[in-house]
């Protein structure tokens, strides 16, 4: 019996990671450079700061500044990536916006920004990256969700909408693109410890409740979720696609 080889690592692999300044982004980027993925950094703010950490470290960076619910400047990133580097493999959309609000006092300003900022965003960075990797034949998509659409979390209608929504675009999205060696696949994270720490929308408290219901009582870092997200940019995830990975120390049972 044959042995199949799989393509280890990233090497010359070049990776788009957006919202990439701080937390969970920026824990993707180190784990890619460290598979040898050549990066684009795309970002609200400026990551000059992290692009020069990871420069520091032998990797080969550079960032863009963009809006990327604006069509046109999520196509500025994909087009900053082919002059840099003539190819994109890898997107790593990590764009979301998260605000608790009961649904009697939601206003649908906010019901449109979550929309707006966590679904609308991937589909302009896909439209942008999409036609760049069929004419390769190889590509590799990877967004992020939350366990809150397994755990249906009070006051968080607007998020959860368009939270599941990025699942519903992966698994009819992947049933277009495998053809041409196309992968998109799901993440759904809970809060990490750097969120808790750092993140002044998420309550400094809220880890406390959530690390009873976990079955690894253990705070979730971003290297867990960095893991997942270099496995599926790799060549050797080539077979699994539409799906929706769990990532949250066992909170949703999904």
């Amino acid at each position: 019996m044959q042995i199949a080889k799989f393509e280890r690592g990233l090497h010359d692999r070049v990776a788009i990671v957006t919202g990439a300044a701080v937390g969970n982004g920026r824990a993707f980027c180190e784990r890619l450079v460290q598979e040898g993925a050549r990066l684009v950094i795309a970002d609200l703010e400026d990551a000059s700061d992290l692009a020069a950490t990871l420069r520091a470290e032998g990797g080969e960076v550079i960032c863009v500044t963009a809006d990327l619910t604006i069509a046109a400047e999520a196509a500025t990133v994909a087009e900053a990536a082919m002059q840099a580097y003539g190819r994109i493999d890898i997107l790593v959309h990590n764009v979301g916006y998260y605000h608790e609000e009961p649904f009697d006092l939601l206003s649908f300003e906010e019901w449109s920004r979550s929309i707006d900022v966590t679904l609308n965003s991937l589909f302009h960075m896909i439209k942008a990256v999409l036609p760049h990797m069929k004419a390769a034949g190889f590509g590799r998509i990877i967004s992020f969700s939350s366990d809150t659409v397994w755990l249906g979390t009070p006051y968080l209608t607007h998020y959860v909408t368009a939270k599941i929504g990025v699942i519903g675009l992966t698994r009819s999205l992947a049933s277009e693109i495998g053809k041409y060696g196309i992968t998109i696949n799901t993440v759904s994270v809970g809060l990490t410890a750097t969120q808790s720490a750092k993140d002044g929308q998420v309550s400094s408290t809220m880890l406390e409740h959530i690390l009873p219901a976990q079955a690894v009582h253990r705070a979730d870092e971003p290297e867990d979720i960095a893991n997942v997200v270099a496995f599926l940019a790799l060549p050797a995830s080539g077979i699994i696609t539409g799906q929706t990975i769990n990532v949250d120390g066992g909170v949703a049972k999904h």
